[in-house]
């Protein structure tokens, strides 16, 4: 399954939608030189203050810092927008830290107070995965145990990663022993032994979750296909149905193993070197690769079977329209369903036509709202060059972009 199907439940984030939240209030005294008294975001309630029908989403990485640093008129479009009581929210296939964490970094990056409502990364839908809280979870990718950390922060309460593993059974990996001290300062032991002659007091995985990019890849994949080999996901053991041809999948995931989720799509990101790298969506194709060479592949009908989140998919856009929603009338004084009339358009800014530009122009709203893609020449797209997926406008920063929208929306303050 290369997407996750459009009949999933959108999850739920597990955050603060409130203003007057205390987490959202804290942010006001790290913003440099801001009072304690001044309102988040200078709401006018007055009934003859204009209402915007239109919104923001914004990416990132490319968008609006490069790596770990701001672009340089990130601020002043932000600044803008909120100064207008113009919605936005995030929507970053990026991931890797806990939502609040995230948000404190990006805020205080940007020098705008930003709350955990409009905030949305790409494995902030693994908050919502209740069927697997209480099961064996195996959390792929991240620096050191951080993606760890944030899935404990979700509520998953049994949680193993390859580096645990390695630790505990260094022959499982040989090529990574020189990394072992490594490991060894952040792994745990395992809640199980590996022992494929006990199977029913062996390690079991009941989902593998790929939380950000993986960082020690030959590891990563050989863990995750261990796991997709054996029996009922029990580590050490191998499936007799592998091969099968009378199977679906030629034998292949038909012995229940775990599901694998991917939270990141992209191939491609744009950090501090001048050429974009790879990404989440390059691990998962060299494991795709890996896959093929085991199994035979397409020739023997045999396909990785996966769930994919994060742009483009149609789940990752309801799941942001939402929260876009919500934070509109919270900035608005329209706390009520229904309250103000649905949004005309949101402009979907992104650097990335593989996944932004893709993602805003194949969305459908169930509100009917008609998603605007904006490609901006900061990250990953190369200015000349034919774009993959064509937006709606391309222009050279955000503030552009912004500058743009406003005034296809004959909004009547200048930027």
């Amino acid at each position: 399954m290369a997407a996750l199907a459009s009949t999933r439940r959108v999850p739920r984030l597990a955050c603060c939608l409130s203003a007057s939240c205390s987490r959202y209030q804290s942010l006001q005294p790290r913003i440099r030189g801001q009072p304690q008294t001044r309102r988040l975001l200078q709401i006018d309630a007055s009934p003859r203050a204009r209402v915007p029908e239109f919104a923001f989403a914004f990416d990132i990485d490319g968008v609006l810092v490069r790596s770990s640093d701001p672009l340089p008129r990130a601020h002043k479009a932000l600044s803008y927008l909120q100064s207008q009581r113009i919605p936005f929210v995030f929507l970053t296939n990026g991931g890797g830290k806990h939502e609040s964490e995230r948000v404190e970094e990006l805020s205080a990056k940007l020098d705008v107070p930003i709350a955990t409502s409009m905030f949305v990364q790409s494995h902030t839908p693994f908050a919502d995965m209740d069927e697997f809280k209480h099961k064996t979870v195996m959390v792929v990718g991240g620096d050191a145990d951080k993606c760890r950390v944030v899935a404990e922060r979700y509520g998953y309460t049994t949680v193993v990663t390859p580096g645990d593993i390695l630790t505990a059974y260094p022959t499982v990996w040989p090529f990574s022993n020189h990394l072992l001290q490594n490991y060894v300062a952040f792994s745990r032991p395992l809640p199980a032994p590996i022992d494929p002659a006990s199977p029913s007091t062996s390690l079991k995985i009941d989902a593998v979750l790929v939380f950000n990019d993986p960082r020690d890849w030959g590891l990563d994949t050989q863990i995750i296909k261990d796991v997709l080999l054996s029996r009922n996901g029990i580590l050490g053991t191998l499936s007799p149905k592998n091969g099968d041809p009378s199977l679906p999948n030629n034998g292949y995931q038909q012995d229940g193993q775990p599901p694998l989720y991917f939270s990141n799509p992209d191939l491609l990101w744009a950090a501090k070197y001048h050429l974009p790298r790879l990404g989440q969506g390059g691990f998962r194709a060299a494991l795709e690769g890996v896959w093929t060479a085991l199994t035979g592949g397409a020739k023997q009908n045999v396909e990785l079977q996966k769930i994919v989140m994060g742009k483009p998919h149609q789940p990752t856009y309801e799941f942001a329209e939402k929260r876009l929603i919500a934070h509109r009338r919270e900035i608005l004084g329209q706390r009520q369903e229904g309250a103000l009339a649905p949004l005309k358009r949101v402009y979907m800014v992104g650097d990335n036509p593989e996944s932004d530009i893709l993602g805003g122009n194949s969305y459908r709203s169930p509100h009917g709202t008609d998603w605007a893609s904006i490609l901006v020449q900061t990250g990953v797209y190369v200015e000349g060059t034919t774009p993959a997926h064509v937006p709606r406008k391309i222009v050279g920063d955000v503030w552009d972009a912004v500058s743009w929208a406003v005034a296809q929306e004959k909004w009547s303050a200048n930027p």
